[in-house]
């Protein structure tokens, strides 16, 4: 059995084994200890692909590049340290009552669900599998918002359900047309049209026009999952009232994969076109998504629904980038997909534990918590800082090379950026200043805060602005050359 195949039978046994005890005390131990085993696994597997290139399993269903293999390491890491921060959490929520046992046990087994579809997704060759794992990562994140069965909570499943249900539909149908467009190149009585590296080498020959309306179909489906504007409105539900644990994977980690997969399609289509149409379709839905985003942080009075809206704008912001194509931008992208991913799951963290000191997520009933609780307070600051692009910090730089690359292909655009970033920033801040330097409401005590993942992530995600690291770096080039064809060297 390859590393590969036990990293994903991993979650998937964990799964199950979490769906008979998940709703003990041990349930969250065991999911910090499987999430751990899954992130071990992760790590000797990249690395073989750092020193020997892209690795092909023998049933050619799964392919493991530069591109995607940092992804699985990052979501391999990003879920084990939410794991870390979700056994105390979950465990206050069940003392509060908020939570039985029974939903334990299926938060739990549902955790463990999630990571299996995402890595599932993330790994695959076959694009039919990428669009089955997709849909399971809906499933899984269907049960996840609806956990505390509030009419609310209820709601926001039943959005996010039908909205995203109908987008991976226009999916299914892009595949169903890659499909059409490889038979007629390949030949119908072959059994991989659907495999990437088989397509990718064919690229050339498919026909242009089945790829173009494929790609706008795939677009929609999966630009849904990605959160874009317009197809955006099942993201801000889902956070609010979903469980914060879940609010920190879904926003740090199933947002990247639904883009992967939008960028993988790219380069199919930019291989027949020999154009950049998918990239300019990117581009327009990326700025829309950046900027309206950007405005929608001013009118938010949920916490959680905020730092979904700056979400939305950084997702916007990253398939702006990739569709600028060039190596710079698509540097610039990956370099954001990361850092966005390790500060948007810190600040999900503080805001989780701001909620439980407040007893509510509204932004008016959240304040003074560097009086009140200062590691909370000081958590929510650096991560909004970081978040809202300040040097040091890995965002401010991936944020210049995107700027930089928008500069050299598009110079007029950057000015919209430019004033997304001021709209953006003016957002933020209006609401953190008084939630962490406003005076305390009277009789609010501390809680227990788990803030380790919050430290180990805006530690790394400053060193990543100050010195990105030697093999990280080679990761990210040997992306970038993948996806654009030329190094940022």
């Amino acid at each position: 059995m390859t590393l590969l195949e036990l990293l994903l039978l991993v979650p998937l046994v964990g799964g199950v084994l979490l769906a008979l005890i998940g709703h003990r005390p041990s349930g969250g131990w065991l999911n910090v200890t499987v999430s751990a085993v899954t992130f071990a696994l992760s790590l000797p597997m990249a690395f073989g692909v750092y020193e020997t290139g892209p690795l092909l399993s023998a049933n050619k269903l799964f392919y493991i590049d530069a591109f995607n293999v940092y992804l699985v390491v990052l979501t391999a890491f990003v879920g084990l340290t939410t794991a870390i921060f979700s056994r105390p959490y979950m465990q206050h929520e069940v003392e509060r009552g908020r939570l039985g046992k029974r939903r334990m046990r299926l938060y739990h087994s549902m955790y463990q669900g999630f990571m299996f579809a995402m890595l599932l997704a993330l790994s695959t060759n076959n694009l039919g599998l990428l669009w089955v794992a997709m849909e399971a990562a809906t499933l899984a994140t269907v049960m996840l918002v609806s956990l505390y069965r509030t009419p609310e909570a209820v709601e926001a499943a039943w959005k996010y359900f039908i909205l995203c249900g109908v987008g991976i539909a226009q999916a299914l149908f892009g595949t169903v047309l890659l499909y059409f467009a490889a038979e007629q190149k390949l030949g119908a009585e072959r059994d991989d049209t659907l495999l990437w590296n088989v397509l990718y080498a064919q690229a050339a020959g498919l026909d242009p026009t089945v790829l173009t309306l494929a790609f706008v179909f795939l677009l929609v489906g999966y630009g849904t999952k990605v959160g874009l504007v317009p197809l955006h409105a099942w993201l801000p539900d889902a956070h609010s009232e979903g469980p914060t644990p879940m609010s920190a994977v879904l926003s740090g980690l199933l947002l990247n994969v639904a883009l992967y997969a939008l960028v993988r399609v790219k380069m199919l289509v930019d291989g027949s076109l020999h154009s950049n149409l998918a990239g300019h379709l990117m581009m327009g839905f990326g700025l829309l998504s950046f900027l309206v985003a950007g405005l929608f942080l001013h009118r938010q009075h949920d916490v959680k629904r905020m730092f979904s809206y700056s979400s939305i704008e950084h997702m916007g912001f990253m398939t702006f980038a990739f569709g600028i194509g060039g190596a710079l931008a698509t540097f610039g992208a990956l370099l954001h997909m990361t850092v966005h991913s390790l500060t948007k799951s810190a600040i999900f963290v503080t805001v989780g534990h701001a909620a439980q000191l407040a007893g509510t997520q509204r932004i008016e009933h959240i304040r003074g918590l560097i009086r009140t609780q200062p590691v909370i307070g000081w958590g929510l600051l650096i991560g909004t800082v970081a978040i809202a692009g300040f040097p040091p910090f890995g965002v401010f730089m991936s944020e210049f090379l995107v700027l930089t690359a928008t500069m050299k292909s598009w110079p007029w655009l950057t000015v919209p950026l430019l004033v997304g970033l001021g709209i953006a920033f003016a957002g933020l801040f209006r609401h953190i200043h008084p939630m962490v330097y406003g005076e305390a409401p009277a009789g609010q005590k501390p809680v227990q805060a788990n803030m380790l993942p919050v430290i180990v992530h805006l530690v790394l995600v400053l060193w990543l602005g100050l010195a990105i690291p030697a093999f990280l770096s080679k990761w990210f080039e040997q992306a970038t050359l993948l996806i654009s064809g030329s190094s940022p060297l």
